[in-house]
């Protein structure tokens, strides 16, 4: 027997009920009603199709069709003018006579993923209204219903709501005005500032530039830390990973990159996925204290937010971010991190009853990154030349960069900064492990002074740091061993990097000089950095001429070099140490 579910704002009388039965020419039906606040009107509903002439959906459908208009005129209408357009468009909305809609109902809500009957017609991706909770995004196509993820709370979701399809994709808003602005993954403004007026929307999952769309990464972006922009250098376009266990120093890296892009024209967009409200709130602190945040734009997602959002926030980033890109400027984006983003995804497949693969996690679980990851690029001149540089941030387990997440992001970037837990805790900052970390633009993203300098550095740090495990087992060492020992003790001194004070490439360039002309023989380690500031002062004082030569062309040719040598010697010989504060 067929059963139909009749809602009416008030109970129906004995009389209207029969009257509505007799109107309906089929045999075998079974009538339930019920009551719920639709205004006025009735809602008719057999399981798949719904009767639907109750007020409140006429209000919503003609409230979407004032706004979906006024949309769409755009920023080129007079206000006077708009009146007139909305009393236009509520009289073609007035003459639609009502009709079945393609409709579902609600089975199960659990942890912002619902489950709905009916539906038929409904598509991959496509936006799904439930009831009064909201939109929701069908993720699973199955015979019998959808899967859907809930862009909001299930708290206000119940068993035997009715959805619709909508026929939309998700967009999110875009522009400049969402400059300096902390927003929710659905584009509402978290800062509690006035409401964001953006009419331009930009679809948050969007396909990656075609290669042929693709520039060559030749440009750096400069982080201002003297280890990354030495050894690992990160370039306009580049997707580079940072990677490391818990508290190692990954989000401070992120940071300093964004505040060293002040008055560089770089757009900036921080993703915080499942991360601490209070944390987040010292970042942005921070970033508005340096005046990054006139540039920068921060996708919030907490630890306390449903899955869905958390899963929909590096999208929503990377929507606003390829706006900027698309439009000829350069842009940097940080995900911080995506390792709970795997973490929430795979939340979402087990409750659609997704198969389980590697550690519980679905098997497209690599394809989701990939599809974030490659939408950073560099742009050919004929797309107006923007970039999009991408750092995803993922969190290790006791160093085990071998676990599944972390492979794939890796097999999926361009290069990796691995930090070390053991060099954090003996104090060096950054803690970059020299070993396993690598860009693979390599110098094509340095400028030719800094390729010529950062290379020799770089394998003798290398060196260093396997001869001090060795050494370790043995009680004597030869001169040579001793020396270069003593030679690495004082580059890593040189590259430790307080947080929050970046450096420009032009002092970056002169401290590597110093550092591989042996400037720092007879330094002692503890005073490594204030003979490196006082060096710069100095050549900056004495060889002005040299100095405009590598800020305008990022090199330095053999005559200047054999000049810069010789003032580097003067400089060291007549140093003097100044006294211990």
């Amino acid at each position: 027997m067929k059963k139909l579910l009749v809602k009416s704002s008030v109970a129906l009388t004995a009389a209207q009920k029969k009257k509505l039965e007799s109107g309906i020419r089929e045999r075998e039906l079974s009538f339930k009603y019920v009551v719920e606040p639709i205004i006025g009107g009735i809602q008719i509903y057999d399981g798949e199709r719904i009767l639907d002439t109750s007020i409140a959906t006429d209000l919503s459908k003609m409230k979407k069709h004032i706004d979906d208009f006024i949309f769409s005129l755009g920023e080129g209408v007079a206000v006077k003018d708009i009146p007139s357009l909305i009393k236009e468009k509520s009289a073609q909305f007035k003459d639609k006579e009502h009709d079945f809609e393609i409709c579902g109902r609600v089975t199960s809500a659990a942890d912002g993923v619902v489950r709905i009957e009916g539906l038929s017609s409904c598509k991959y991706g496509e936006l799904v209204l439930v009831g009064n909770a909201g939109f929701a995004l069908a993720m699973n196509l199955e015979e019998n219903g959808i899967g859907a993820m809930l862009l909001g709370g299930t708290s206000s979701v119940s068993y035997g709501d009715i959805a619709y399809t909508t026929g939309k994709i998700l967009e999110v808003p875009v522009g400049d005005e969402m400059l300096g602005r902390v927003i929710d993954p659905l584009g509402n403004p978290l800062d509690g500032r006035a409401p964001l007026k953006s009419l331009k929307t930009r679809r948050m999952e969007y396909p990656a530039p075609a290669i042929i769309d693709r520039a060559k990464v030749n440009q750096p972006l400069e982080t201002g830390i003297l280890a990354v922009d030495a050894m690992v250098p990160i370039g306009k376009g580049q997707r580079e990973l940072l990677i490391g266990d818990r508290q190692t120093g990954k989000t401070a890296i992120a940071l300093d990159a964004i505040i060293n892009q002040r008055g560089k024209n770089v757009i900036c967009v921080y993703v915080a996925i499942g991360q601490r409200s209070a944390a987040v709130k010292n970042l942005v602190k921070t970033l508005d204290e340096q005046g990054a945040m006139s540039y920068t734009t921060v996708v919030l997602s907490t630890a306390s937010d449903t899955a869905p959002l958390k899963y929909i926030a590096p999208y929503t980033g990377a929507a606003i971010a390829e706006n900027f890109m698309y439009a000829g400027r350069d842009v940097l984006i940080v995900y911080d991190d995506l390792s709970k983003h795997a973490e929430a995804y795979r939340t979402i497949s087990l409750l659609l009853k997704r198969p389980a693969g590697r550690e519980a996690f679905p098997g497209d679980v690599f394809y989701i990154h990939s599809k974030l990851l490659e939408r950073a690029a560099k742009l050919a001149d004929k797309l107006g030349g923007g970039s999009m540089t991408a750092l995803p941030i993922i969190e290790t387990q006791a160093g085990d960069i071998s676990a599944y997440i972390p492979t794939n992001v890796i097999s999926i970037t361009d290069g990796q900064i691995y930090l070390s837990k053991e060099l954090f805790n003996a104090g060096q900052r950054p803690a970059i492990n020299v070993g396993l970390s690598v860009s693979r633009v390599g110098g094509s993203a340095q400028t030719k002074l800094m390729r010529k300098l950062s290379s020799k550095m770089r394998l003798e740090i290398a060196h260093y740091r396997e001869l001090v495990v060795f050494a370790q087992f043995g009680s004597s060492l030869d001169p040579a061993t001793r020396e270069t020992i003593e030679n690495g003790v004082r580059m890593e001194e040189a590259i430790r990097q307080p947080e929050g004070v970046p450096l420009d490439m032009l002092r970056e360039e002169i401290y590597l000089f110093a550092i591989v002309n042996k400037a720092l023989k007879k330094i002692p380690r503890g005073g490594v950095l204030k003979f490196l500031d006082a060096y710069y002062n100095y050549i900056t004082a004495t060889n002005p001429t040299i100095m405009k030569i590598i800020k305008e062309t990022g090199d330095l040719d053999e005559d200047n070099a054999e000049i810069l040598r010789h003032a580097t010697e003067d400089f060291t010989a007549h140093y003097t140490m100044p006294d211990a504060e």
